[in-house]
């Protein structure tokens, strides 16, 4: 078992990968919304996650991000590299560039598409964390990739010294306070409405795709648990309940809904790459009316 405590901080933002109009990778564009995140309270940045549209970025794209970043942060944040993919070769071939790169820790998901046992998965898991010298966060998202980390599978990788963490987007609230009761792992809700439910329980924060517009708002729904006003924490989660559901929740993919507001707001984000598409102007007026109407409720 690790002692983890806050290995990457409390409020990570699980960031969009910035495109410029034709497509290529905008570093200049990463680091202006990395600095732009960081000063709005962002404690970490999650790179090439499955908000940073990693599936369509190059091996080579997903090191100069990372190294991208680290220059405009520098030690500032933290900076944990999505590494994961369905091949352990590769993912330990990702986790060793992310480790030249300047990350500070690896996001490591499931295998997907194969399906494989719970024994293989563990070792998957195990090969990444012997392989590469960072922290290892397991990334649970059995909705996109088929295979779930189950509770007991997670208990046993938290024995290896460099498995720290967890982003959780199981919606299994029961397993995973029975990991929480019998480990010390650092858990992160990746689902925004579980924040502060999962922060209440003893989780650690959050890796948010909603924080890449609301940074601030969202880091104060866990000041106000910390400062014991429980009432003001759930006033202020439930105020972004709905800008939360209509970007992750009403049919289009987070990363679309993301970088059309992001877009809207003048901030870096480019286009996403096929097969995703971009936002439709009536999905992107709702999503502008209900920032707004976020914005102005204080």
């Amino acid at each position: 078992m690790t002692t983890s405590g806050s290995p990457f901080g409390r409020a990570l933002c699980a960031m969009i990968t910035p495109f410029t109009e034709e497509g290529a990778l905008d570093l200049d564009g990463a680091q202006r919304l990395a600095e732009r995140l960081v000063s709005e309270g962002c404690d970490g940045l999650v790179l090439s996650g499955t908000t940073g549209e990693s599936p369509t970025t190059t091996d080579a794209e997903k090191s100069a991000l990372v190294a991208a970043v680290r220059e405009a942060v520098g030690d500032r944040a933290s900076i944990v590299a999505g590494v994961g993919t369905f091949d352990t070769r590769h993912t330990v071939e990702l986790a060793l560039e992310a480790e030249k790169a300047g990350a500070d820790g690896l996001l490591v998901v499931a295998p997907y598409y194969s399906k494989p046992p719970q024994d293989a998965v563990e070792a998957h898991f195990r090969d990444v964390a012997d392989a590469a010298g960072l922290p290892v966060v397991l990334y649970d998202i059995p909705g996109r990739t088929g295979t779930r980390i189950e509770p007991d599978t997670v208990i046993r990788l938290a024995e290896h010294p460099r498995v720290v963490a967890v982003k959780d987007c199981s919606y299994d609230f029961l397993g995973t306070q029975k990991v929480l009761s019998r480990t010390d792992l650092a858990y992160y809700a990746g689902c925004d409405e579980h924040n502060l439910a999962l922060y209440a329980v003893g989780a650690t924060g959050y890796i948010s795709t909603v924080a890449n517009v609301v940074p601030r708002q969202l880091r104060s729904v866990l000041d106000a648990f910390d400062a014991a006003d429980t009432t003001e924490a759930a006033r202020r989660q439930q105020r972004a309940t709905p800008l939360i559901e209509l970007m992750m929740s009403a049919g289009l993919p987070g990363t679309v809904t993301t970088k059309a507001l992001l877009s809207e707001l003048g901030l870096p984000a480019g286009p996403v790459r096929s097969p995703l598409r971009p936002a439709g102007r009536e999905a992107v007026d709702g999503l502008l009316a209900a920032y707004e109407e976020f914005m102005a409720t204080g």
